[in-house]
């Protein structure tokens, strides 16, 4: 772990080591190191980032606050071990000028390399949380997304796993201000989901060298990134503009839904309790390839119930349901506690996704839909 105090940074440079070289496009700024390397700036996330490169969390102003400091833990994958995990955390602490309590501000940035998980209820749950609500796609053709906090990238299939799961990284971020008496969720200084994008590309590509198996060509992400269709809405009767999501009155007046994705490989809708931020449900469609591999193995190898085209299941949970369109898959999931019956919404979902992509009827009835 590597750690700066305020002014006294200890810094080790090897001369010896090799030195990445990966330059941003666009102003951005350089992700990783590109320069000699005793020029006296620290490197994370195994060399991807640079210090006073690119994003806020980055940068010397981040450690202006009493007591900063900015430190760094990671785990870079090998050819044996496919997995791989680095954060960068951000610590400071000041008065509070009302009545003179501490207030600790806390940052957090995780990048994990490694395969989906294993489980069908957890890999569904992880899906739905890099890939739906507002994430958009990332750009240039890359299978993933982000939302700006959180992002997911799946690597090509040389670096899958023995048992066939495609192996991909993600980033996640937190930051809060810790009060005597509550907490508040804050910016974590990531630059918006355009650096996002770049900054996870650069952390892919350095763990994908570090685990040997890295393309020929590395992995860019420079064309701009694509923006959420409309903002959320709640005042509704009917959810993401889908015939059949509707609501009545009493019912909508408690919820909110947001319109994420609407592109050929990726669509989403997601519907909230205004309240409490409950889940009501979390609607999906992958058909990307190499995001629709993230589902193999976890469709079940029969129709979910009677009427249903393709493979699927119908858990507690999670619906998931894959069938083929235009002689590539397409994945529909919803996310939803299962105290609430939400089977009809998701037939109307899936059927108005495939409708729209010029694919036959998913569900039961959808030729009448």
């Amino acid at each position: 772990m590597k750690e700066l105090m305020g002014g006294a940074r200890r810094r080790a440079v090897s001369i010896g080591g090799a030195v990445a070289v990966l330059v941003a496009v666009a102003g951005v700024g350089t992700w990783a190191t590109d320069t000699w390397p005793f020029d006296g700036k620290d490197t994370y996330c195994w060399g991807a980032w640079k210090e006073g490169s690119g994003p806020e969390f980055l940068s010397g102003d981040a450690l202006d606050g009493d007591n900063a400091s900015r430190t760094s833990k990671e785990t870079a994958p090998t050819p044996r071990r496919q997995r791989g995990r680095c954060t960068v955390a951000l610590h400071s602490e000041r008065a509070d000028s009302s009545d003179g309590s501490n207030i600790v501000e806390e940052t957090k940035i995780t990048v994990t390399y490694g395969p989906a998980p294993e489980g069908a209820a957890e890999r569904m749950e992880w899906i739905g949380g890099y890939l739906g609500d507002r994430a958009m796609p990332l750009p240039d053709g890359l299978p993933g997304a982000t939302d700006g906090r959180h992002a997911l990238l799946v690597l090509p299939k040389g670096c899958d796993t023995e048992d066939g799961r495609p192996t991909a990284v993600t980033l996640d971020s937190m930051a809060r201000s810790v009060y005597t008496d509550s907490t508040i969720s804050g910016d974590a200084g990531l630059g918006g989901s355009q650096s996002v994008a770049r900054l996870l590309v650069a952390a892919a590509n350095r763990a994908m060298e570090k685990a040997d198996c890295a393309p020929a060509k590395p992995l860019e992400a420079v064309s701009p990134m694509p923006t959420l269709p409309e903002e959320d809405e709640d005042f509704f009767t009917r959810a993401c503009r889908i015939r059949g999501l509707e609501f009545g009155e009493e019912t909508a007046r408690d919820l909110e839904y947001q319109v994420g994705a609407v592109t050929r490989d990726l669509q989403s809708c997601s519907v909230r309790m205004q309240h409490g931020d409950g889940r009501y449900f979390d609607a999906l469609m992958v058909a990307q390839p190499r995001l629709s591999a993230l589902f193999d193995g976890a469709t079940g190898s029969k129709a979910p119930a009677r009427g249903w085209r393709g493979t699927g299941v119908f858990a507690d949970d999670y619906k998931v349901v894959r069938a083929d369109c235009a002689g590539r898959p397409l994945t529909v999931l919803m996310l939803a506690p299962s105290l609430r019956e939400t089977t009809p919404y998701f037939a109307a979902f899936a059927d108005a996704v495939a409708r729209r992509v010029g694919c036959a009827p998913v569900a039961p009835g959808g030729s009448s839909r």
